[in-house]
């Protein structure tokens, strides 16, 4: 469907059908729109987690105080932000600019060096506030393509970050979580998939100057 009745037809998930599962293209189509998920400078400052695994789902819902949508959902998604967002972060960065664009290395020296100087500009709190906003850019790329495949989504807030780096492991990956969604196929009761969408009047939310 056009994007803007995909958009009205989604909702936030609250009760998923735990015996519907996304299929391996379906998901592939979803995954492969979050990879083209506009990112400051294109440095991608995040990664982000595909959690099948049921036991690990179950641990998880423990640090998202019991809430069914991460065990019931097909797949959770989790968004983790990069905690070294440094020189040695960068200088990747330019190599992948340099490969992929068959150019020479040297002919981005001058955007290798603006990069650098934002990053030392920072704070490691500050880096990792940009790093957070970026993952968010993501998760509505997500909402959105999974809303175009008919894909329901529910994005979520209300879990314990520290908790959930411990359960898989981010720390060591120099990672730690920003926001999660759960994605899959309502369930037929859900009684928030029968509600009217909500949202400011147009005169509300825009204002031209």
């Amino acid at each position: 469907m056009a994007l803007k009745e995909a958009l009205a037809w989604r909702y936030a998930t609250k009760k998923f059908d735990p015996s519907k599962k996304i299929s391996q293209d379906t998901l592939d189509y979803i995954l492969n729109t979050v990879q083209l998920a506009p990112s400051s400078y294109g440095l991608h400052h995040y990664r982000i987690i595909v959690v099948e695994d049921a036991a690990i789902r179950q641990q998880l819902k423990a640090a998202a105080y019991n809430q069914p949508q991460v065990t019931d959902a097909s797949h959770l998604i989790v968004f983790a932000a990069e905690t070294n967002i440094n020189e040695e972060y960068v200088k990747r960065y330019v190599d992948q600019v340099a490969h992929i664009r068959n150019m020479e290395r040297s002919a981005l020296a001058g955007f290798e060096d603006m990069l650098l100087n934002k990053v030392s500009s920072l704070s490691a709190e500050e880096s990792l506030v940009w790093a957070h906003k970026q993952a968010y850019i993501a998760l509505g790329v997500l909402l959105a393509a999974a809303s175009e495949v008919n894909v329901d989504s529910g994005p979520m807030e209300g879990f314990d970050p520290a908790k959930f780096d411990e359960i898989l492991g981010l720390k060591e990956l120099g990672l730690t979580t920003s926001v999660i969604s759960a994605i899959g196929y309502r369930a037929e009761d859900d009684e928030y998939s029968k509600l009217p969408k909500v949202r400011k009047s147009a005169s509300d939310l825009f204002i031209k100057i």
